[in-house]
């Protein structure tokens, strides 16, 4: 193919291609000027999506198969393709990589990977070597089970599967984004339509790969049978999990969003996965629970039908003060606060006649658990304070009473004795 670079008809090929990159662009930038984020067609900028270099691809093709039928020599065309055909695939996997797991490095490493397994089958490509790469590798056989297979169907295999999981994952991403979330509300449910839909597809997609480069699916029966053992021996904590994540998606009886309690671990529910859920703390501590310690064990849901939550602080005066004024200045405290809710009104109880004063708590409402409640207990502690100091109350301290008892002194009790005997 390099060779035909010294033919006529070389700048006819590159005003061609050239003329070809140019609408690919204008297209791409028409149609994605008015985009509302990164997406996979488009990318961060106009070029660097998927977009760009398939329409030029194809834009390359037709005009090499146009100017062949003219019997006109275009190599720079038969070089474009491959390259265009190389930079589509590595635009597709980066950016639907991108788009499904933004912070993960594993994917970035996979894009690496295949932008150098795809870079370096063009060049074979247009050097002419790639047919006797082919060649060799298929040359190269093994026996799985019963079927015989060559190192270029394993290869073709691995690709066609990576694009299936690529494809699917794009599928899911989209359906999820501009489908689920227009039509399911709950997120929750949108979670176990998005995996349900992933998991279909991935299943469906493997197995067409599969047999598309002629692997006997029947040969997978010895896989599952193996896979069962293995369930039944040693992962039944994993399968547990997995079955509890999709039941605790389905029944609802977790959400995202809601407030729990579990081993006096106190959080948000920020994710459910298929094998755990992710819990968050107000002091940005988070918490793994296996799903199925959700399902098995007690559970303290604290929105699960009512938000709100009632708190409480508890304070001693003196026993010389008036129940009626701390009452008043201990509510009038705890309205004061913002998160404090009016209805129901926050109250003051004499709840214990105590060793040091009067014990009173204050009880209080709040509908935003998740913003933490450490915080209203200080605001209204602080208010509480200050109305009690403004009206001279006082806040006694803990009352011990020592006695002290005089211990006579031994050479006394010694020569007492001795003055006995």
């Amino acid at each position: 193919m390099l060779a035909e670079l010294g033919r006529p008809g070389v700048h006819t090929g590159i005003l061609v291609l050239l003329a070809c990159l140019a609408v690919a662009y204008g297209v791409s930038w028409l149609a994605g000027r008015h985009r509302q984020a990164e997406s996979v067609w488009f990318g961060r900028a106009i070029f660097d999506g998927l977009l760009f270099p398939l329409l030029a691809l194809v834009l390359s093709y037709i005009a090499l198969l146009v100017l062949s039928h003219l019997k006109q020599s275009v190599p720079v065309l038969r070089i474009a393709v491959p390259i265009l055909i190389s930079l589509a695939g590595i635009r597709l996997v980066a950016r639907v990589q991108t788009a499904v797991f933004p912070q993960s490095g594993l994917a970035r490493l996979v894009e690496r990977l295949f932008s150098w397994i795809a870079w370096v089958a063009a060049v074979l490509w247009i050097v002419g070597l790639l047919p006797m790469v082919l060649e060799e590798l298929e040359s190269i056989q093994f026996m799985f089970g019963k079927t015989r297979l060559n190192l270029l169907t394993i290869i073709q295999g691995i690709l066609s599967s990576g694009a299936v999981l690529v494809l699917v994952l794009w599928i899911s991403a989209t359906v999820e984004r501009n489908l689920l979330r227009d039509t399911v509300s709950d997120l929750s449910l949108r979670k176990v339509a998005a995996n349900t839909l992933r998991a279909v597809l991935l299943l469906v997609g493997l197995l067409f790969s599969l047999s598309a480069v002629g692997v006997d699916l029947t040969a997978l029966s010895v896989l599952g049978g193996a896979l069962g053992v293995g369930l039944g021996l040693g992962l039944q904590k994993l399968a547990a999990n997995y079955v509890s994540g999709f039941v605790i998606l389905f029944e609802r009886s977790l959400r995202i969003g809601d407030v729990i309690r579990v081993d006096g671990f106190e959080g948000e529910v920020v994710d459910i996965k298929t094998r755990y859920t992710l819990i968050r703390s107000t002091n940005g501590r988070e918490s793994i629970v296996p799903n199925e310690k959700l399902i098995t064990e007690r559970i303290e849901n604290l929105s699960l039908d009512d938000p709100r939550v009632l708190l409480t602080t508890e304070v001693t005066v003196g026993y010389a003060s008036d129940p009626a004024l701390v009452e008043q200045i201990l509510v009038d405290a705890a309205a004061a606060a913002d998160r404090v809710l009016k209805d129901p009104a926050p109250a003051a109880r004499l709840a214990r006649l105590g060793p040091d004063g009067l014990e009173f708590s204050v009880l209080f409402w709040i509908s935003d658990p998740v913003n933490g409640q450490l915080n209203v207990r200080s605001d209204i502690n602080l208010g509480i304070l200050r109305g009690l100091r403004s009206a001279g109350i006082d806040i006694p301290s803990p009352q011990r009473v020592v006695h002290l008892k005089q211990v006579p002194d031994p050479a006394v009790i010694s020569s007492g004795t001795a003055a006995t005997d």
